[in-house]
């Protein structure tokens, strides 16, 4: 009986071997020919799931638009008998999951399509995946003897089939390779972000999106010893690969930076074969901590990037600056050696990969590198704000305790940028680096990374307690969390009588969530512009009051408002009268009815996608509130009468025409609010009829032209090389600042008086003469850290940041620096829920 098994087992074997197929078998066309939509590239690996016995396609979640997200896993036939073992194995060497591992298999991990219009990329994985999967392919079977390969054919589907159904739509039956074809002019917003058009690349560590959140939850699952992001870039730029440029973190460890080395040898090995050119060491640094290299990089991985020449504009031909074809051909086929590369050098190096993973953890956890190794968190102040960082904490595995009732400590307090005397109480948190995400906690919240270089890639500064606008302080020490954190228990509000009013904070997100809620549900809210006491208790401005008057046809009314407050976990005081103690009365008029106002979005092209896609998000699944999306290039069809609020997202032109701009403003003066972000007040500023300035007189303008000047006469004969350089000191890249903040206007409430804001451009705008400066940087000393040039950094001293100005019976609320920056800057969604709800009711 056991012989018959085991031919019936073989010949199923044989047929499942003989059915499978290669990707131009199974598609139907050649690799090169045309963009594979996704639910072809799910058929094609479920084809070899189904087909051949060492391949498990583990789905791992869905995007926004529904479609699946998957990995594809590879080996040996024992090591896949084995899998969960070699999985369990791994966090064991993390110290994530108790125990000592037996065996060591490498886990190779490669990643496509993060960026939808880098279409390339999920072409390549199919290619990539049937040649080691091939089990013709003698090679690869001695390669899997050793590692697991995990091939996540697409990590961005939405973004890559926006992409892929307009340019099968708009591509020629013959390759035209001509620039100005129609198929090389990809529309607004294009194919690069997820659907709400944030980009997935930048989001690893905040995991703000479905995508990011459901893929770090399966990373830590396996937490990957090589981590290959494939990417393209400019169709001008032939390859890069390993090793990456400077600057590099001071936390990656010697072997990190060989294993770098030996990948880029190996596949320079290759290219130089084929005669492909490439480039290694420069442009892509290893700094910033939510990118698909650095954040694997800062969790023990080997995290490498991988950009070929190309990108969405190239679709499946182009001629490039120099007048040669780049052919989607040969774009596959070069990620597709680098991907064959990575593969190889892994077997190659497994055990020392394996144990160098081990070596990370067990050191840094016992002996973590930074200067800071533990950070506290004030738990007493704004608890509402502490819940959503513990929140991400969760999601990266961070671990983290109540610190208990210390007295005597010294730490940088991060509200001043200097070191304090501080204590602590039985509600403070305490995070310390003597664990295994060591690495990735010292990282998140270092006030300033230590740069080799001035010129990086992207942001300098990060750390999340500004992020979150809580008050914490970093120590030189080690400081052990006191108890095992027990999340405090909600006491659900109950209705058991009808109060006159109900009483809600107002100081987070979470609580612009509840207004949104109530507002939904046709329930009316006021909020207090003043400070005032009641039944002993004192309340800020900005506290909501949601008054019985107004409200006696809700249905259900009083269920309605607690239901709301315990979703939301907010607990609510109530008060049977409306004299209070102290401040003014609820039926005073400065206790305002909120108006639910109709919000538009401005979108299209002229307006930056990244800055519209962290409204639309923040609207529609942060508020979970209705926000119409208008095309600017349109505008002059549009009824604005019908919005009480438009947003102008950051733009890179001037996508408010001459007439469109006089439509707007006859909107606003009378009664709209229209609110301009970053780039956006271009649009206004030194411009007849506005307030908005970058000069305070003339003189000071004609001596800033001045020096401008005398600055250029200088620079000129600096040395071509130093032009980037000399650049960047007009820049900022992520510089924080404390920006004081009027406490008694509309804008500012629930933000304690100050903001820290992340500074991204070099604008300065001086201070309103007819309108308010909710928030201005006073002086230089309100620099805390990050990068700013040195030639605008001292400009900034007595400017505004967040201000209002009146026009007619309506406002234009500026904000200098964007408060939604990939909609990981949690404090800067109650600003931006102020500018909403609060401003001009």
């Amino acid at each position: 009986m056991k012989k018959l098994y085991a031919l019936i087992l073989g010949l199923l074997l044989s047929f499942q071997v003989f059915a499978q197929k290669s990707p131009e078998e199974f598609l139907g066309y050649k690799m090169g020919e045309r963009f594979t939509p996704h639910h072809r590239v799910v058929d094609y690996f479920e084809h070899l799931a189904s087909s051949l016995p060492n391949v498990k396609l583990v789905y791992y979640g869905e995007t926004y638009e529904k479609r699946p997200l998957f990995i594809a896993i590879v080996s040996s036939l024992e090591n896949m008998g084995n899998l969960e073992n070699i999985r369990l194995d791994n966090l064991k060497r993390t110290g994530l999951v108790d125990g000592s591992p037996s065996t060591s298999v490498a886990i190779n991990w490669m990643s496509y399509n993060v960026h939808g219009n880098e279409a390339v990329g999920t072409e390549a994985a199919m290619k990539t995946f049937w040649q080691i999967a091939d089990p013709n392919n003698a090679q690869s079977k001695d390669w899997l003897k050793n590692q697991v390969l995990i091939v996540d054919p697409c990590a961005n589907p939405d973004g890559k089939d926006r992409y892929t159904v307009w340019y099968n739509q708009k591509q020629n039956k013959r390759l035209q390779p001509d620039p100005q074809s129609i198929e090389h002019f990809e529309p607004w917003p294009g194919g690069r972000p997820n659907h709400y058009l944030l980009d997935l690349n930048r989001d690893w560590a905040w995991q703000t999106q479905i995508e990011s959140e459901q893929r770090l939850q399966l990373y830590h699952e396996w937490m990957p010893h090589l981590f290959v992001d494939f990417h393209e870039q400019g169709i001008n730029d032939p390859f890069y690969f390993a090793p990456a440029s400077k600057p590099t973190h001071e936390q990656l460890t010697p072997f990190q930076h060989e294993f770098q080395e030996i990948y880029g040898r190996n596949t320079a090995k290759y290219f130089d074969q084929n005669g492909w050119f490439y480039f290694t060491k420069e442009r892509f640094d290893l700094l910033y901590p939510s990118y698909g290299d650095t954040y694997p990089m800062y969790s023990g991985a080997i995290g490498m990037t991988i950009e070929k020449g190309g990108s969405g504009r190239a679709g499946l031909g182009m001629l490039d600056a120099l007048g040669d074809t780049v052919t989607l051909k040969e774009r596959i086929e070069h990620q597709h050696m680098a991907g064959i590369s990575a593969v190889e050098v892994t077997a190659q190096n497994a055990g020392r990969i394996t144990s160098e993973f081990a070596s990370y953890f067990k050191n840094n956890s016992s002996n973590p590198r930074a200067k800071y190794k533990s950070f506290v968190i004030k738990g007493d102040q704004n608890p509402e704000r502490v819940k959503a960082l513990l929140a991400l904490m969760d999601k990266n595995k961070i671990q983290y305790g109540f610190a208990g009732n210390r007295s005597g400590l010294r730490g940088l307090d991060y509200n001043t940028g200097k070191t304090a005397t501080f204590s602590t109480t039985e509600k403070d948190i305490v995070i310390n680096a003597y664990q295994p995400k060591s690495v990735l906690t010292q990282v998140l919240f270092e006030p300033e990374a230590t740069l080799q270089d001035s010129i990086t890639y992207d942001i300098t500064s990060w750390a999340l307690p500004y992020a979150y606008g809580v008050q914490a302080y970093a120590l030189e020490t080690r400081l052990d969390p006191a108890k095992k954190f027990e999340k405090p228990a909600f006491s659900p509000n109950k209705v058991d009588r009808k109060p006159l009013a109900y009483l809600a904070p107002w100081h987070a997100t979470v609580h612009a969530k509840y207004l949104a809620a109530l507002l939904n549900e046709g329930i009316r809210v006021r909020f207090a512009e003043y400070d005032f006491e009641i039944g002993g208790k004192s309340y800020p401005a900005g506290t909501l009051i949601i008054h019985r008057n107004g409200n006696q046809y809700v249905a259900n009314y009083d269920q309605k408002v607690v239901d709301l407050a315990n979703r939301f976990e907010i607990p609510l005081t109530v008060s049977n009268s409306a004299y209070v103690d102290k401040g003014k009365d609820f039926g005073s008029p400065d206790v305002r009815p909120i108006v639910r106002p109709n919000v538009a979005l401005l979108g299209g092209s002229g307006t930056s996608s990244l800055n519209f896609g962290e409204l639309w998000y923040y609207f529609e699944q942060e508020l979970d509130y209705p926000v119409s999306i208008l095309e600017a290039e349109n505008l002059s069809r549009f009824d604005l009468s019908k919005y009480h609020v438009i947003i102008l997202p950051s733009s890179w032109g001037a996508y408010l025409n001459e007439n469109n701009m006089k439509k707007v403003m006859e909107w606003v003066r009378n009664g709209g609010k229209l609110i301009a972000i970053e780039n956006a007040l271009n649009a206004f500023a030194d411009k007849n009829g506005f307030d908005l300035s970058r000069y305070d007189t003339e003189e000071e303008k004609k001596a800033a032209e001045k020096e401008q000047k005398e600055i250029q006469n200088v620079e000129r004969l600096e040395p071509y090389q130093e032009r980037e350089r000399l650049a960047i000191s007009n820049t900022a890249a992520g510089a924080v600042y404390e920006v004081t903040f009027d406490r008694t206007h509309p804008l500012g409430f629930g933000l304690g008086g100050k903001f820290y804001t992340l500074k991204n451009n070099g604008s300065r705008f001086s201070y309103l003469n007819n309108g308010v400066n909710a928030g201005i940087i006073p002086s230089n000393d309100a620099y805390r850290f990050g990068y700013i040039g040195h030639k605008i950094k001292p400009k900034m001293a007595k400017s505004m940041v967040y201000g209002v100005e009146p026009q007619g019976r309506g406002q234009i609320v500026y904000m200098v620096d964007n408060p939604m920056f990939r909609s990981f800057w949690e404090s800067g969604k109650l600003l931006m829920a102020n500018a909403v709800f609060f401003v001009g009711q």
